[in-house]
Protein backbone atom coordinates (compact mmCIF):
# COMPACT_ATOMS: atom_id res chain seq x y z
CA UNK A 1 0.00 0.00 0.00
CA UNK A 2 1.25 3.75 -0.92
CA UNK A 3 0.46 6.21 1.14
CA UNK A 4 1.85 9.92 2.35
CA UNK A 5 3.45 7.73 5.08
CA UNK A 6 5.56 5.57 3.23
CA UNK A 7 6.24 8.33 0.66
CA UNK A 8 6.94 11.52 2.62
CA UNK A 9 5.95 14.68 1.03
CA UNK A 10 7.69 17.04 3.51
CA UNK A 11 9.67 19.58 1.27
CA UNK A 12 13.06 21.21 3.30
CA UNK A 13 11.51 24.16 4.40
CA UNK A 14 8.46 21.78 5.52
CA UNK A 15 10.88 19.75 7.69
CA UNK A 16 12.65 22.32 9.40
CA UNK A 17 9.52 24.19 10.17
CA UNK A 18 8.32 21.09 11.74
CA UNK A 19 11.75 20.58 13.55
CA UNK A 20 10.95 24.41 14.80
CA UNK A 21 7.72 23.41 16.79
CA UNK A 22 10.30 22.21 19.44
CA UNK A 23 11.69 25.88 19.12
CA UNK A 24 8.16 26.98 20.29
CA UNK A 25 7.11 24.30 22.86
CA UNK A 26 10.60 23.17 24.18
CA UNK A 27 10.57 26.71 26.71
CA UNK A 28 7.66 25.97 28.30
CA UNK A 29 8.79 22.74 30.11
CA UNK A 30 12.58 23.67 30.55
CA UNK A 31 11.80 27.06 31.83
CA UNK A 32 8.55 26.32 33.65
CA UNK A 33 8.52 22.59 34.89
CA UNK A 34 12.55 22.52 35.24
CA UNK A 35 14.62 25.48 35.88
CA UNK A 36 12.63 28.74 36.86
CA UNK A 37 8.94 28.11 37.87
CA UNK A 38 9.18 24.51 39.51
CA UNK A 39 12.03 25.51 42.24
CA UNK A 40 10.36 28.83 42.49
CA UNK A 41 7.01 27.52 43.58
CA UNK A 42 8.35 24.74 45.41
CA UNK A 43 10.56 26.74 47.68
CA UNK A 44 9.17 30.36 47.76
CA UNK A 45 5.38 29.93 46.84
CA UNK A 46 5.12 26.90 49.15
CA UNK A 47 8.10 28.33 51.17
CA UNK A 48 8.92 24.16 52.40
CA UNK A 49 11.06 22.58 49.86
CA UNK A 50 10.28 19.05 51.14
CA UNK A 51 6.80 19.96 50.80
CA UNK A 52 6.89 21.74 47.64
CA UNK A 53 8.19 18.64 46.06
CA UNK A 54 5.72 16.58 47.27
CA UNK A 55 2.84 18.95 46.02
CA UNK A 56 4.59 19.52 42.59
CA UNK A 57 4.50 15.75 42.26
CA UNK A 58 0.55 15.42 42.73
CA UNK A 59 0.15 17.86 40.18
CA UNK A 60 2.16 16.46 37.55
CA UNK A 61 1.08 13.27 38.49
CA UNK A 62 -2.72 14.69 37.94
CA UNK A 63 -2.11 15.73 34.71
CA UNK A 64 -0.10 12.54 33.70
CA UNK A 65 -3.59 10.55 34.53
CA UNK A 66 -5.44 13.13 32.11
CA UNK A 67 -3.03 12.57 29.28
CA UNK A 68 -2.59 8.92 30.02
CA UNK A 69 -6.45 8.66 29.51
CA UNK A 70 -7.03 10.67 26.61
CA UNK A 71 -3.49 10.95 24.46
CA UNK A 72 -4.06 7.32 22.80
CA UNK A 73 -7.70 8.05 21.97
CA UNK A 74 -7.03 11.57 20.13
CA UNK A 75 -4.14 10.29 18.37
CA UNK A 76 -6.00 7.12 16.59
CA UNK A 77 -9.51 10.18 16.17
CA UNK A 78 -6.46 11.96 14.54
CA UNK A 79 -5.81 8.59 12.42
CA UNK A 80 -9.09 8.52 11.16
CA UNK A 81 -9.43 12.46 10.12
CA UNK A 82 -5.58 12.51 8.84
CA UNK A 83 -5.18 15.80 9.29
CA UNK A 84 -2.90 16.49 12.00
CA UNK A 85 -1.83 19.83 12.57
CA UNK A 86 -5.83 21.18 13.47
CA UNK A 87 -4.88 19.07 17.08
CA UNK A 88 -1.58 20.53 17.36
CA UNK A 89 -3.27 24.22 16.94
CA UNK A 90 -6.18 23.37 19.66
CA UNK A 91 -3.14 22.32 22.39
CA UNK A 92 -1.56 25.12 21.53
CA UNK A 93 -4.75 27.12 22.04
CA UNK A 94 -5.10 25.48 25.63
CA UNK A 95 -1.78 25.95 26.64
CA UNK A 96 -1.39 29.71 26.07
CA UNK A 97 -3.88 31.00 29.02
CA UNK A 98 -3.08 28.41 31.53
CA UNK A 99 0.86 29.46 31.09
CA UNK A 100 -0.16 33.25 31.48
CA UNK A 101 -2.41 32.57 34.79
CA UNK A 102 1.37 31.45 36.26
CA UNK A 103 2.47 35.33 36.46
CA UNK A 104 -0.64 35.25 39.36
CA UNK A 105 1.49 32.81 41.26
CA UNK A 106 3.19 34.67 44.59
CA UNK A 107 4.28 33.81 47.65
CA UNK A 108 2.16 33.73 50.57
CA UNK A 109 -0.87 32.63 48.88
CA UNK A 110 -4.06 31.02 50.08
CA UNK A 111 -4.89 27.70 49.31
CA UNK A 112 -7.45 28.81 46.53
CA UNK A 113 -4.90 30.56 44.96
CA UNK A 114 -2.05 27.81 44.92
CA UNK A 115 -5.26 25.06 43.38
CA UNK A 116 -5.65 28.14 40.61
CA UNK A 117 -2.10 27.64 39.78
CA UNK A 118 -2.28 23.60 40.36
CA UNK A 119 -4.85 23.52 37.63
CA UNK A 120 -3.19 26.06 35.26
CA UNK A 121 -0.07 23.99 35.35
CA UNK A 122 -2.26 20.44 34.61
CA UNK A 123 -3.56 21.79 31.36
CA UNK A 124 -0.61 23.57 30.75
CA UNK A 125 0.97 20.40 30.60
CA UNK A 126 -1.66 18.34 29.08
CA UNK A 127 -1.59 20.65 26.17
CA UNK A 128 1.90 20.04 26.33
CA UNK A 129 1.75 16.18 25.73
CA UNK A 130 -0.99 16.44 23.18
CA UNK A 131 1.27 18.73 21.35
CA UNK A 132 3.74 15.95 21.76
CA UNK A 133 1.32 13.88 20.35
CA UNK A 134 0.17 14.99 17.08
CA UNK A 135 4.01 16.68 16.41
CA UNK A 136 5.93 12.99 16.53
CA UNK A 137 3.10 11.56 14.42
CA UNK A 138 3.83 13.75 11.64
CA UNK A 139 7.68 12.69 11.39
CA UNK A 140 6.92 9.82 9.02
CA UNK A 141 4.91 11.64 6.47
CA UNK A 142 7.39 14.44 6.11
CA UNK A 143 10.95 12.69 6.23
CA UNK A 144 12.59 9.31 4.28
CA UNK A 145 13.31 6.62 7.05
CA UNK A 146 17.10 7.38 7.01
CA UNK A 147 16.66 10.31 8.17
CA UNK A 148 14.48 9.81 10.95
CA UNK A 149 16.79 10.34 13.54
CA UNK A 150 18.26 13.18 12.59
CA UNK A 151 15.50 15.62 11.76
CA UNK A 152 14.33 14.03 15.05
CA UNK A 153 17.75 15.30 16.99
CA UNK A 154 17.75 18.67 14.88
CA UNK A 155 14.22 19.52 16.45
CA UNK A 156 15.27 18.68 20.19
CA UNK A 157 18.60 20.57 19.59
CA UNK A 158 16.30 24.14 18.27
CA UNK A 159 14.38 23.46 21.34
CA UNK A 160 16.86 24.04 23.01
CA UNK A 161 18.37 26.50 21.31
CA UNK A 162 15.48 28.33 21.41
CA UNK A 163 15.71 28.11 24.98
CA UNK A 164 19.05 29.10 25.38
CA UNK A 165 17.93 32.41 23.96
CA UNK A 166 15.45 33.16 26.23
CA UNK A 167 17.58 31.77 29.32
CA UNK A 168 20.39 33.64 28.26
CA UNK A 169 18.36 36.93 27.75
CA UNK A 170 16.71 36.17 31.70
CA UNK A 171 20.06 36.25 33.53
CA UNK A 172 21.26 39.19 31.43
CA UNK A 173 17.71 41.07 32.10
CA UNK A 174 16.66 39.75 35.51
CA UNK A 175 18.74 37.26 37.58
CA UNK A 176 21.97 38.88 38.23
CA UNK A 177 21.21 42.17 38.41
CA UNK A 178 18.50 41.12 41.26
CA UNK A 179 22.33 40.26 43.04
CA UNK A 180 23.83 42.66 45.42
CA UNK A 181 26.61 40.97 45.64
CA UNK A 182 28.13 41.44 41.90
CA UNK A 183 29.15 44.72 40.78
CA UNK A 184 30.13 43.56 37.17
CA UNK A 185 30.27 46.62 34.91
CA UNK A 186 28.39 44.88 31.87
CA UNK A 187 25.47 44.30 33.87
CA UNK A 188 22.47 46.50 34.68
CA UNK A 189 22.07 48.58 37.18
CA UNK A 190 18.77 47.39 38.00
CA UNK A 191 16.17 44.47 37.23
CA UNK A 192 14.86 46.12 33.85
CA UNK A 193 11.19 46.57 33.20
CA UNK A 194 10.61 47.49 35.99
CA UNK A 195 10.20 43.59 38.19
CA UNK A 196 9.65 44.08 41.64
CA UNK A 197 12.71 41.46 42.56
CA UNK A 198 10.74 41.56 46.25
CA UNK A 199 7.22 39.65 44.75
CA UNK A 200 9.55 37.52 42.70
CA UNK A 201 8.51 38.97 39.55
CA UNK A 202 11.80 38.49 37.95
CA UNK A 203 10.77 34.32 38.56
CA UNK A 204 7.31 34.85 36.99
CA UNK A 205 7.99 36.50 33.80
CA UNK A 206 9.48 33.17 32.82
CA UNK A 207 5.38 32.19 32.34
CA UNK A 208 4.54 35.11 29.64
CA UNK A 209 7.86 34.58 27.98
CA UNK A 210 7.11 30.77 27.63
CA UNK A 211 3.27 31.92 26.50
CA UNK A 212 4.33 34.35 23.59
CA UNK A 213 7.31 32.49 22.31
CA UNK A 214 5.01 29.06 22.23
CA UNK A 215 2.36 31.60 20.21
CA UNK A 216 4.84 33.17 17.72
CA UNK A 217 7.31 30.07 16.55
CA UNK A 218 4.30 27.99 16.29
CA UNK A 219 3.37 29.47 13.14
CA UNK A 220 5.84 27.83 10.96
CA UNK A 221 4.79 24.67 11.90
CA UNK A 222 1.10 25.98 10.45
CA UNK A 223 2.43 27.85 7.36
CA UNK A 224 4.85 25.55 5.40
CA UNK A 225 4.52 21.81 6.97
CA UNK A 226 2.42 19.46 4.81
CA UNK A 227 0.43 18.06 6.57
CA UNK A 228 -1.78 15.02 5.38
CA UNK A 229 -4.59 15.22 3.73
CA UNK A 230 -8.28 14.95 5.07
CA UNK A 231 -10.15 11.65 5.29
CA UNK A 232 -13.82 13.06 4.78
CA UNK A 233 -14.89 11.30 7.90
CA UNK A 234 -17.07 13.30 10.20
CA UNK A 235 -16.06 14.16 13.24
CA UNK A 236 -18.71 11.68 15.16
CA UNK A 237 -17.45 8.65 13.24
CA UNK A 238 -13.66 9.65 13.62
CA UNK A 239 -14.55 9.49 17.40
CA UNK A 240 -16.37 6.04 17.26
CA UNK A 241 -14.25 4.71 15.15
CA UNK A 242 -10.92 5.82 16.94
CA UNK A 243 -11.96 4.73 20.31
CA UNK A 244 -13.05 1.16 19.15
CA UNK A 245 -9.38 1.05 17.13
CA UNK A 246 -7.76 2.11 20.72
CA UNK A 247 -9.64 -0.82 22.78
CA UNK A 248 -8.84 -3.07 19.57
CA UNK A 249 -5.44 -2.20 19.74
CA UNK A 250 -4.64 -2.79 23.21
CA UNK A 251 -6.58 -5.77 23.35
CA UNK A 252 -4.13 -6.87 20.27
CA UNK A 253 -1.04 -5.29 21.75
CA UNK A 254 0.24 -9.45 21.75
CA UNK A 255 0.16 -9.25 18.28
CA UNK A 256 2.25 -6.12 18.24
CA UNK A 257 4.46 -7.96 20.87
CA UNK A 258 7.98 -6.07 19.84
CA UNK A 259 5.97 -2.41 19.89
CA UNK A 260 4.62 -3.40 23.21
CA UNK A 261 7.41 -4.37 24.76
CA UNK A 262 9.01 -1.44 23.24
CA UNK A 263 6.11 0.88 24.86
CA UNK A 264 6.41 -0.89 28.38
CA UNK A 265 10.19 0.14 28.46
CA UNK A 266 9.32 3.55 27.63
CA UNK A 267 7.44 3.85 29.91
CA UNK A 268 9.63 2.97 32.54
CA UNK A 269 12.71 4.72 31.14
CA UNK A 270 10.72 7.52 30.23
CA UNK A 271 9.32 7.85 33.74
CA UNK A 272 12.86 8.07 35.03
CA UNK A 273 14.21 10.91 32.68
CA UNK A 274 11.26 12.81 33.42
CA UNK A 275 11.34 12.57 37.24
CA UNK A 276 15.40 13.74 36.27
CA UNK A 277 14.19 16.77 35.08
CA UNK A 278 11.73 17.65 36.83
CA UNK A 279 13.14 17.37 40.34
CA UNK A 280 16.84 17.61 39.63
CA UNK A 281 17.01 21.31 39.85
CA UNK A 282 14.44 21.51 42.90
CA UNK A 283 16.90 19.21 44.71
CA UNK A 284 19.59 21.09 43.93
CA UNK A 285 18.24 24.47 44.61
CA UNK A 286 16.91 22.74 48.19
CA UNK A 287 20.16 21.31 49.25
CA UNK A 288 22.55 24.19 48.07
CA UNK A 289 19.85 27.15 48.61
CA UNK A 290 20.64 28.22 44.74
CA UNK A 291 18.19 31.05 43.68
CA UNK A 292 17.26 32.12 40.60
CA UNK A 293 20.85 33.03 39.51
CA UNK A 294 22.18 29.83 40.53
CA UNK A 295 19.53 27.97 38.17
CA UNK A 296 19.80 30.10 35.04
CA UNK A 297 23.39 29.82 35.17
CA UNK A 298 23.00 25.70 35.16
CA UNK A 299 20.18 26.13 32.59
CA UNK A 300 22.40 28.12 30.21
CA UNK A 301 25.43 25.97 30.73
CA UNK A 302 23.27 22.55 30.68
CA UNK A 303 21.23 23.68 27.08
CA UNK A 304 24.20 24.12 25.22
CA UNK A 305 25.13 20.30 26.21
CA UNK A 306 21.65 19.76 25.69
CA UNK A 307 21.28 21.07 22.14
CA UNK A 308 24.91 18.80 21.23
CA UNK A 309 23.13 15.77 22.73
CA UNK A 310 20.58 15.90 20.54
CA UNK A 311 22.63 16.27 17.61
CA UNK A 312 24.93 13.65 18.66
CA UNK A 313 22.13 11.48 19.36
CA UNK A 314 20.31 11.86 16.21
CA UNK A 315 23.61 10.93 14.88
CA UNK A 316 24.25 7.74 17.08
CA UNK A 317 20.95 6.94 16.14
CA UNK A 318 21.45 7.16 12.28
CA UNK A 319 24.88 5.09 12.98
CA UNK A 320 24.35 2.51 15.22
CA UNK A 321 20.38 2.21 15.51
CA UNK A 322 18.15 3.42 17.93
CA UNK A 323 18.10 0.16 20.00
CA UNK A 324 21.92 0.46 20.80
CA UNK A 325 21.54 4.36 21.06
CA UNK A 326 18.95 3.65 24.04
CA UNK A 327 20.81 1.35 25.89
CA UNK A 328 23.93 3.91 25.85
CA UNK A 329 21.29 7.12 27.34
CA UNK A 330 19.16 5.12 29.83
CA UNK A 331 22.51 3.34 31.10
CA UNK A 332 24.34 6.71 31.02
CA UNK A 333 21.23 8.51 33.11
CA UNK A 334 21.69 5.39 35.42
CA UNK A 335 25.20 6.41 36.75
CA UNK A 336 24.43 10.33 36.67
CA UNK A 337 21.60 9.88 39.09
CA UNK A 338 23.79 7.52 41.51
CA UNK A 339 25.93 9.98 41.60
CA UNK A 340 24.00 13.12 41.63
CA UNK A 341 21.79 11.71 44.73
CA UNK A 342 24.73 11.05 46.66
CA UNK A 343 26.11 14.62 46.44
CA UNK A 344 25.61 16.93 49.64
CA UNK A 345 27.14 20.43 50.95
CA UNK A 346 29.02 17.77 53.28
CA UNK A 347 28.40 14.30 51.55
CA UNK A 348 30.20 12.53 48.60
CA UNK A 349 29.01 9.11 47.35
CA UNK A 350 27.36 9.03 50.83
CA UNK A 351 30.14 9.48 52.47
CA UNK A 352 30.52 12.46 54.86
CA UNK A 353 33.94 14.54 53.59
CA UNK A 354 35.16 17.22 55.73
CA UNK A 355 35.96 20.67 54.66
CA UNK A 356 33.55 20.06 51.50
CA UNK A 357 31.32 22.81 52.48
CA UNK A 358 34.43 25.47 52.33
CA UNK A 359 34.25 27.53 48.88
CA UNK A 360 37.42 26.67 46.51
CA UNK A 361 36.96 29.59 44.07
CA UNK A 362 36.48 33.32 44.56
CA UNK A 363 33.28 32.96 41.47
CA UNK A 364 30.04 34.69 43.13
CA UNK A 365 28.19 30.87 42.15
CA UNK A 366 29.14 27.52 42.80
CA UNK A 367 31.84 28.04 45.30
CA UNK A 368 31.95 24.45 46.77
CA UNK A 369 33.34 21.24 45.21
CA UNK A 370 29.82 19.97 46.02
CA UNK A 371 28.30 22.54 43.87
CA UNK A 372 30.82 21.70 41.25
CA UNK A 373 30.68 18.44 41.09
CA UNK A 374 26.40 18.47 41.09
CA UNK A 375 26.85 20.62 37.67
CA UNK A 376 29.07 18.15 36.03
CA UNK A 377 26.74 15.38 36.68
CA UNK A 378 24.13 17.54 35.68
CA UNK A 379 25.80 18.20 31.85
CA UNK A 380 25.29 14.37 31.66
CA UNK A 381 21.71 14.24 32.21
CA UNK A 382 21.45 16.75 29.99
CA UNK A 383 23.35 15.17 27.07
CA UNK A 384 21.81 11.82 28.30
CA UNK A 385 18.09 12.84 28.47
CA UNK A 386 18.00 14.55 25.14
CA UNK A 387 19.71 11.90 23.49
CA UNK A 388 17.42 9.76 24.92
CA UNK A 389 14.15 11.36 23.51
CA UNK A 390 15.32 12.03 20.49
CA UNK A 391 16.29 8.02 20.38
CA UNK A 392 12.96 7.16 21.81
CA UNK A 393 10.88 8.54 18.86
CA UNK A 394 13.33 7.11 16.43
CA UNK A 395 12.77 3.89 17.56
CA UNK A 396 9.40 3.76 17.39
CA UNK A 397 9.23 5.26 13.80
CA UNK A 398 10.92 2.81 12.53
CA UNK A 399 8.86 -0.36 14.51
CA UNK A 400 5.28 0.74 14.51
CA UNK A 401 3.51 0.22 11.15
CA UNK A 402 3.00 2.63 9.25
CA UNK A 403 -0.77 2.78 8.40
CA UNK A 404 -1.53 2.98 11.82
CA UNK A 405 1.66 6.30 12.91
CA UNK A 406 -0.99 8.11 14.59
CA UNK A 407 -2.66 5.72 16.98
CA UNK A 408 0.96 4.37 18.04
CA UNK A 409 2.40 7.64 18.59
CA UNK A 410 -0.87 8.06 21.01
CA UNK A 411 0.27 4.98 22.62
CA UNK A 412 4.32 6.42 22.91
CA UNK A 413 1.95 9.07 24.68
CA UNK A 414 0.64 6.90 26.93
CA UNK A 415 3.40 4.67 27.32
CA UNK A 416 5.09 8.26 28.22
CA UNK A 417 2.35 9.31 30.63
CA UNK A 418 0.49 6.49 32.07
CA UNK A 419 2.87 5.82 35.07
CA UNK A 420 4.31 9.26 35.58
CA UNK A 421 1.89 10.02 38.66
CA UNK A 422 4.68 6.61 39.85
CA UNK A 423 7.57 8.57 40.02
CA UNK A 424 6.61 11.69 41.75
CA UNK A 425 4.86 9.53 44.26
CA UNK A 426 8.00 7.66 44.68
CA UNK A 427 9.98 10.76 45.14
CA UNK A 428 7.43 11.95 47.78
CA UNK A 429 7.26 8.72 49.59
CA UNK A 430 10.85 8.01 49.87
CA UNK A 431 11.54 11.74 50.39
CA UNK A 432 9.36 11.70 53.56
CA UNK A 433 10.69 8.59 54.52
CA UNK A 434 14.25 9.58 54.64
CA UNK A 435 13.64 13.04 55.10
CA UNK A 436 15.34 14.66 52.66
CA UNK A 437 15.29 15.40 49.26
CA UNK A 438 17.48 12.68 48.01
CA UNK A 439 14.22 10.97 47.89
CA UNK A 440 13.73 11.28 44.30
CA UNK A 441 17.00 8.85 43.59
CA UNK A 442 14.36 6.03 43.93
CA UNK A 443 13.27 6.53 40.12
CA UNK A 444 16.39 4.60 39.43
CA UNK A 445 14.74 1.71 40.05
CA UNK A 446 12.49 2.56 37.02
CA UNK A 447 15.41 3.61 34.72
CA UNK A 448 16.92 -0.03 35.32
CA UNK A 449 13.60 -1.65 34.92
CA UNK A 450 13.41 -0.09 31.11
CA UNK A 451 16.98 -0.70 30.75
CA UNK A 452 16.78 -4.35 30.71
CA UNK A 453 13.49 -4.77 29.08
CA UNK A 454 15.20 -2.97 25.89
CA UNK A 455 17.26 -6.07 25.39
CA UNK A 456 14.45 -8.15 24.04
CA UNK A 457 13.02 -5.34 22.15
CA UNK A 458 14.21 -5.92 18.07
CA UNK A 459 14.28 -2.63 15.91
CA UNK A 460 12.65 -4.28 12.84
CA UNK A 461 9.46 -3.19 11.58
CA UNK A 462 7.19 -6.71 11.23
CA UNK A 463 4.27 -7.16 8.75
CA UNK A 464 1.10 -6.97 11.03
Amino acid sequence: MTDQLTTPSGHRLGQVSWALFEWARNPYYILIMIYIFGPYFTNDVIGDPVLGQEIWGYITGFAGLITASLAPFLGAIADKVGRRKPWIAASVIMMIPAILLLWYAVPGQEMRGIVTVAIALAIAGTGFAFTEVFHNAMLPSIVPYNRLGSLSGLALSLGNGGTLIILVAMLYAFALPAQPIIDWGWLPDKVLFGLDVSSHEHDRIAAPISAVWLFVFSLPLFLFTPDQAGTGITARAAIRQGMADVWLTIRRLRDYRNVGLYLFARMLFNDGKVAIMTFGIIYASGVFDWGLAERLLLAVFLTIFAIVGGLVGGWLDDIVGSKKALLVTIGGNCVALFIAVSITPTTLLFIPVEGMDVPVWDFAFFRTLPEILYVLVSVLFALFITSAYANSRAMLARIAPEAEMTKFFGLYALSGQVTTFIAPLMVAFFTRFYGNQAGFGSVLILLIAGFVLMFWVKETRESY
